[in-house]
């Protein structure tokens, strides 16, 4: 890790001192008649390109003030306010400016504009990563884009966590993911930059969002065509790892005044490697563990839709979206056993993995809005999903001593099909009330899923047995009622409030159904609670500068419907994962104080108390090593996170995310007490630059220090830089990208566990460091007009599949 901090000091560093040097802009934005207007946001762009340089709001006298790292030259200001027409002009000088805004009637209708978004937008409820304004996320999947966001760490066992805390549930297009880390990994890599417009990161949600995840929500939103008229756009790629890897992509799209039709359909093919090493010391017996495992995957995603505007209030609508995988994965192992005090030679165990397996994912929705000019909305969305999967395995384990001869073996073959079917039906909707907005709604969702898992032992003969010990079949079935109330009012120019209230009651029952019949407690656990989720948010503008949000929720993470079977699925004969019927769902209080300064620098404190922190376990059984989801007494994290852009010079910009949070642990796995803490930190950096003649180049770059997995795993340190370039060309309508990740390959990670008597020394490494090339062509037509955006129904139930 040496060779990436000097890298990321001049990034993180250097900004800071070229921007040393200030000039100042004053402003007032008025009506017509002359009167200030209040919570403006003004916007300071490049004309060449529209890239954001500076943002501010006006105060209660409708004032507002910049300091800029260059004299201000070749710039617009832009001006927005809620009833009034956007204001957009080039910046005549430095000074005080005045600009008078016109009601919202008066605004220009087919405007064509050609814009650009920042890379990284800081609000105070949110930080979104536009990937479509990255070169480096060029040929990434979205888990590797994730990995990338700012505040968020992926580990070695693809869990995902934000500002240090587990349970982040993740959204598609506003519907919650309702798969578990592994299948939620795999569904992520088949999805391809080049259909992602954006990644918004959500650390308090308010009452209208289904209480579950305690970090939060991240929501990665599809590409959705805004534009007039018939369009589309074509996207190829290739990535160079270990291996080859390719992807594509079509959209076409049309859209007119009364209906909206959009098309996408993208495919991926490639092989992925990684390699573990695992050294495990088990009383006085060493497993020395070295694998490689090698998947070969293929995946298309298809998405079409339709918004049909019934008249300027109603509009219905369709989305049908599906993804349809297939894989092949191969992995071997090698692992020396030895023991006693000289650590005696005894045999190798040498393992191989054969794979073969695939899944559908698809989701159908219809929804209908009504809004008019007063402020009243409703909408209405019915979903229904299904996630089918089918996984063959065939496993031979071969024992062989010193001289290479062959002493046991052991031969499994694993079938396990799983079906979950997802319906939901959601409303909600929002009038003026009391001098502001009341909004309130309902949740109705039910779940099954069906398991089978089949084990067999091969005889003498080659001939597979079923195991009736160790197959089953489970099913769970979950029912969830909610209903929400939420209200927010604007009380002057500089203080705003929110409060919520949400009531989910839940109803589940998980059945085991044992091959052999035996009967034991948890073949079947039924449960039935109802709980209150409250929360509030006050805003308070102290001046200009200066801005303050302080924010509280009390959050649910309920476990993955796999994660309650019971029943172990062995990855080799030394190591199995197991279910756990009794798995409780996990609660967590949540407070964040966050100060704004100048619209730009965001300085967020939170605090969050997690009972029954449920987190995956490692332990022991005789000779064998298992992982399994266990309830913690509690977690506590202190969080301190400091985000900007950087707008260096006219043609250098950039963006910089620090954080560093304390993290306790405390309660007992089985008899063995766990009480730990540890400071984690880390930082994510990005900077863009304008070469000229339509050439851009991005170098960006992410690093985590040293933290905690699972409550026993003790990661080290990680961390990536990456460089791109991109050139516009075919009239700016197409561009190449080029780039490099992980350039030193410092991304790998290495962890060290003591739990239970078993000592264990782990590290691993995947395809982190490539090159990738794409290009990208849009045709039709360039006339914007505004989207429909909207959310479905799936939001809490898409996130909890498991393999």
């Amino acid at each position: 890790m040496k060779r990436i901090f000097p890298l990321l000091l001049a990034c993180l560093v250097l900004p800071a001192l070229v921007w040393a040097q200030n000039a100042t802009i004053q402003g007032k934005i008025t009506d017509e008649a002359g009167k200030p207007i209040a919570n403006a946001a003004v916007v300071l762009q490049k004309t060449k390109d529209s890239t954001v340089i500076k943002t501010s709001l006006t105060n209660a006298e409708g004032e507002f003030d910049f300091t800029l790292a260059t004299t201000a030259t070749n710039l617009w200001v832009r001006v927005e306010a809620i009833g009034f027409a956007t204001y957009l002009q080039p910046l005549a000088a430095n000074g005080k400016l005045t600009i008078k805004l016109q009601p919202a009637e008066k605004m220009l209708a087919n405007v064509t504009v050609t814009a650009r978004k920042p890379m990284i937008e800081v609000k105070a409820d949110k930080t979104i990563f536009n990937v479509e304004q990255s070169i480096n996320a060029t040929g990434s999947n979205a888990m590797e884009l994730l990995q990338k966001s700012p505040g968020v760490l992926v580990d070695n066992n693809d869990n995902i966590s934000m500002k240090g805390k587990t349970g982040v549930r993740v959204y598609i297009d506003g519907r919650m993911t309702q798969l578990d880390a592994r299948n939620l990994a795999q569904y992520l890599r088949s999805i391809n930059s080049n259909d992602i417009e954006s990644i918004e990161m959500i650390s308090n949600p308010s009452a209208k969002y289904d209480a579950a995840g305690n970090a939060g929500i991240i929501n990665i939103k599809m590409k959705k065509n805004k534009k007039v008229g018939t369009n589309g756009s074509v996207n190829a790629g290739f990535v160079q790892g270990v291996t080859p890897k390719g992807n594509g992509s079509v959209n076409l799209n049309y859209r007119n005044k009364k209906v909206n039709l959009f098309s996408n359909t993208s495919y991926n093919i490639g092989q992925n490697q990684n390699e573990l090493q695992l050294n495990r010391l088990q009383r006085d017996t060493l497993y020395d563990q070295r694998s490689v495992n090698r998947n070969h995957n293929s995946s298309t995603n298809v998405k079409a839709g339709m918004d049909y505007f019934i008249d300027s209030k109603q509009t219905i609508g369709v989305i049908l979206n599906g993804n349809f995988s297939n894989r092949f994965n191969y992995s071997s192992s090698s692992t020396p056993i030895s023991s006693g005090a000289g650590n005696k030679f005894e045999s190798i165990l040498l393992a191989e993995t054969r794979g073969k397996g695939s899944s559908t994912n698809a989701n159908a929705n219809i929804n209908y809005r009504y809004a008019d000019t007063s402020g009243r909305e409703v909408n209405v969305d019915a979903d229904y999903g299904i996630f089918r999967s089918v996984n063959n395995t065939y496993q031979p384990n071969f024992y062989v001593d010193a001289n290479g001869t062959v002493v046991n073996k052991v031969i499994n073959r694993i079938y396990t099909p799983t079906d979950i079917d997802i319906a939901t039906l959601k409303v909600d909707a929002e009038r003026p009330f009391a001098k502001g907005k009341f909004g309130y709604g309902a949740k109705f969702s039910y779940v099954k899923t069906k398991n089978a898992f089949n084990f067999y032992n091969d005889n003498a003969a080659g001939n597979p047995i079923l195991s009736l010990g160790r197959s089953n079949d489970f099913t769970y079935t979950e029912n969830v009622n909610a209903a929400y109330v939420n209200y927010n009012r604007q009380v002057n120019a500089k203080l705003s409030v929110q409060g919520g209230l949400r009531a989910e009651q839940t109803n589940s029952k998980g059945v085991l159904a044992r091959a052999d019949g035996a009967i034991q407690t948890d073949n079947e656990v039924v449960r039935s609670y109802i709980n209150l989720f409250p929360s509030a948010a006050i805003s308070y503008m102290v001046n200009a500068k200066n801005a303050l949000n302080l924010t509280y929720s009390r959050r649910i993470d309920r476990p993955t419907y796999q994660d309650l079977n019971p029943f172990e699925n062995k990855i080799d004969e030394l190591t199995y994962e197991k279910g756990n019927a009794f798995l409780r769902p996990q609660y967590t209080h949540v407070i964040e104080a966050t100060h704004t300064f100048k619209g730009m620098l965001n300085t967020s404190l939170a605090y969050s108390d997690v009972k029954d922190f449920a987190t995956q376990v490692t332990d022991t059984i005789r000779n064998a090593t298992f992982v399994q989801q266990r309830n913690l007494a509690s977690q506590k994290i202190v969080s301190l996170t400091v985000s900007s852009p950087l707008p260096i010079t006219k043609w250098w910009n950039g963006f910089a995310n620090l954080w560093v949070n304390r993290q306790f642990f405390s309660g007992f796995i089985g008899e063995n007490k766990v009480s730990t803490s540890i400071t984690s930190y880390g930082a994510y950096m990005q900077h863009g630059f304008t070469l000229g003649k339509d050439y851009t180049a991005e170098l960006s770059g992410w690093f985590n220090g040293p933290s905690v997995w699972g409550g026993t795993w003790r990661t080290r340190s990680q961390g990536a830089i990456d460089i791109g370039i991109q050139k516009q060309i075919m009239k700016k309508k197409g561009n190449v990208k080029l780039s490099v990740t992980d350039l030193f390959f410092t991304a790998p990670w290495k962890a060290t566990n003591d739990f239970g008597g078993t000592k264990i020394q782990g590290s691993g490494n995947w395809e982190s460091r490539t090159i990738r090339l794409s290009f990208s062509y849009r045709f039709g037509s360039n006339q914007i007009k505004g989207a429909r955006q909207r959310k479905t129904g799936l939001e809490a139930e898409s996130s909890r599949i498991k393999g």
